[in-house]
């Protein structure tokens, strides 16, 4: 057995995807508070950046109207300081008391990044989508078959509805007892 320093462990795990993007959620906090109005700013919290799109819990509707006025100016802020740009924002007041909590923890920073309050949210890293440079992006049938293997494996390890017996992820169950199809179908 072999030992490695603590900086090789710790080199290794920042080049994980899911702690790729936790640096760069953390840097954007990290500059939030010189793109946003000072007005607006304790009305509003970065929650999570979903496929190039910053999502932003806001305080009130009123704010999230307002800000979103602003969202081509504030992008073009956030753009010159972020490694990877960001292509859009969108605000929204439905994460705002679920996020009120504040800490620096891993937990509540990951769960800011998933988005976990959909019950229809699956993690799953063998899912995300391909770099734009590997074969699979320029092959559209090679993309298609991973896509298809990583839906199969997602598939495997999600319950089964036990209306229609489909794979369904563990939040539908918990919040409908079905999955979303059927409690859609139930309520017509």
């Amino acid at each position: 057995m072999s030992f490695k320093s603590l900086n090789h462990i710790l080199g290794a795990l920042e080049n994980q995807p899911g702690w790729q993007g936790l640096q760069e959620f953390r840097r954007l906090q990290e500059c939030w508070s010189g793109v946003v109005p000072s007005a607006a700013m304790s009305h509003t919290r970065p929650v999570s950046i979903s496929r190039g799109v910053l999502w932003v819990a806001t305080s009130s509707s009123a704010w999230a109207q307002t800000l979103s006025f602003q969202r081509h100016s504030m992008l073009k802020k956030l753009n010159a300081q972020l490694p990877s740009p960001l292509v859009d924002i969108r605000f929204s007041t439905a994460q705002w008391q679920n996020n009120s909590r504040q800490g620096n923890s891993f937990d509540s920073d990951r769960e800011s990044l998933l988005c976990l309050e959909h019950p229809s949210h699956v993690v799953d890293a063998g899912f995300l989508p391909t770099a734009s440079n590997t074969p699979a992006a320029k092959d559209p049938y090679l993309a298609f078959q991973n896509w298809a293997e990583a839906v199969q494996r997602r598939s495997q390890l999600l319950p089964l509805c036990p209306q229609c017996q489909c794979p369904t992820p563990v939040g539908e169950l918990q919040r409908w007892d079905v999955c979303a199809l059927c409690a859609a179908k139930q309520k017509h």
